[in-house]
């Protein structure tokens, strides 16, 4: 079973899955997309998927063609080993957007704390 958690930030959509992405398992997934309102970007966190069937792809290019025509970016992040594979032999990986963690969360990396110097040893 897929297990949908949605978070908003401002105009940004970010729906964490869980579980697999295959047919028959897929309806919480369009539920979810279908019930935002008032967001420009979504995004798919696939840190917790392990598994996308073809039904699954299906679905994942009919979400991205349905906002994107609504004028709302569609974007996939955190996207596995396995799950990278099959959008690779899919040739699908150039399709959709795949975004890092750095991408959608730039001012973080900049403000890091400086390492701190090495002190010589007095010993």
């Amino acid at each position: 079973m897929l297990r949908v958690d949605t978070k908003k930030l401002e105009t940004v959509a970010i729906l964490s899955l869980h579980g697999r992405i295959v047919n028959g398992e897929t309806e919480s997934l369009r539920t979810a997309v279908d019930s935002l309102g008032g967001v420009r970007k979504v995004i798919l966190d696939l840190a917790d998927v392990d598994t996308v069937d073809a039904g699954g792809l299906g679905l994942l290019l009919t979400l991205r063609e349905r906002t994107q025509t609504q004028g709302i970016a569609f974007e996939l992040m955190n996207i596995g080993k396995w799950v990278s594979r099959v959008l690779q032999v899919s040739h699908l990986d150039s399709v959709f957007q795949i975004a890092s963690v750095v991408e959608f969360f730039p001012a973080s990396s900049h403000h890091r704390r400086p390492a701190m110097p090495r002190l010589a040893s007095c010993a």
